[in-house]
């Protein structure tokens, strides 16, 4: 078996970047995504969300790809979100997300970005976040 370790990093708003997550929705469906994922052979290193996204750490294996776990993962939590816990509305996900590979030395950095997601958000909305990486990571418009 080849020896395979590909970090990306996700994220993902909610539909309409609703902010429809309060802590025990974040928790629960953070909680769900891990077990999910487990069960489907997708290793979440760490995942985390603020009212209206979510941000992720996948490592892929040899037979994975961004597109296929992407629609499994957002796919399946909001469906279980809908039936185990309580929104305003209806809870579901955008259509498109936002991922790039993390070297492993920038791992910590980003785990510890992401595990102070509450913090991080205080300061800074998701659209200013998005607008940041979009310019980082220099993403043609365009072609999102």
């Amino acid at each position: 078996m080849p020896f395979v370790k590909i970090l990306i990093h996700a994220v993902w708003g909610t539909k309409d970047r609703r902010p429809l997550m309060d802590k025990p929705a974040k928790d629960a469906i953070c909680s769900h995504i891990r077990e999910y994922a487990r069960s489907k052979n997708i290793y979440v290193v760490n995942v985390n969300e603020w009212k209206d996204h979510l941000h992720c750490v996948l490592s892929l294996s040899f037979d994975q790809n961004v597109s296929t776990v992407m629609n499994l993962i957002k796919g399946e939590s909001s469906f279980w979100a809908n039936r185990n816990l309580s929104f305003p509305e209806k809870f579901g996900w955008q259509d498109e997300y936002f991922s790039v590979s993390v070297s492993q030395s920038q791992f910590e950095v980003l785990n510890r970005y992401i595990d102070n997601q509450e913090e991080h958000h205080s300061k800074r909305t998701f659209q200013q976040e998005y607008d940041e990486f979009i310019k980082k990571y220099d993403f043609d418009e365009a072609h999102l």
